[in-house]
């Protein structure tokens, strides 16, 4: 049975994107690094540390889930998200018209009904959650297994919460994975059931 994965690049202060959906400095350490990341993804250059972590979650991903926010400013990844094969949206909007008619990549309007297909579609593999809004409602609704975060040090102050906006305490086990990297910090935590 798939494992459900919330992940996302996060600043020091819980942070997945500044007010304007900016990502400023978070995503540097994908470029920051002597090691090409993946030979098929020109550009990606990361700590020898980073790479190994990096490359050994994406392997794991058979589908991820994301919401219709991230849809929309990501087109989608073009139905080709960037690790797994399967792409899975939360929306309370229809996929939009003439969207890549040939992709397989369901909409749902319901949180649990998006994650059950996309732990179908995964099989064994991991089920990556995008952090944000629809991250922090599977959390809240019990269908999250771990969170990990790829934190950078920067401070934003306000923006996109990593969590989005969870009403309730949950608590997690301590770290299973504490990876330092080159301007990022690799963590995950298994979620206390």
């Amino acid at each position: 049975m798939a494992t459900v994965i919330m992940h996302a690049v996060v600043s020091m202060d819980g942070f997945i994107a500044d007010d304007h959906d900016e990502v400023g400095p978070l995503f540097d350490w994908y470029f920051n690094g002597d090691v090409p990341l993946l030979t098929d993804k020109a550009g990606f250059r990361v700590s020898e540390r980073s790479r190994d972590y990096v490359r050994s979650l994406w392997a794991s991903i058979g589908a991820t889930v994301q919401g219709r926010h991230l849809f929309d400013l990501t087109n989608g990844w073009e139905a080709q998200p960037p690790a797994g094969d399967h792409l899975v949206v939360v929306s309370h909007r229809p996929k939009p018209e003439g969207w890549h008619p040939e992709a397989d990549v369901p909409f749902f309007d319901d949180v649990t009904a998006a994650v059950l297909e996309a732990k179908a579609r995964a099989g064994d593999r991991v089920v990556a959650l995008c952090a944000g809004d629809v991250g922090g409602q599977a959390l809240a609704l019990g269908l999250v297994d771990e969170v990990a975060m790829d934190v950078v040090p920067v401070v934003f102050g306000s923006g996109k919460r990593y969590f989005g906006p969870v009403d309730s305490q949950h608590l997690l086990e301590d770290p299973s994975v504490v990876i330092q990297g080159d301007r990022v910090l690799h963590l995950r935590y298994r979620v206390r059931r």
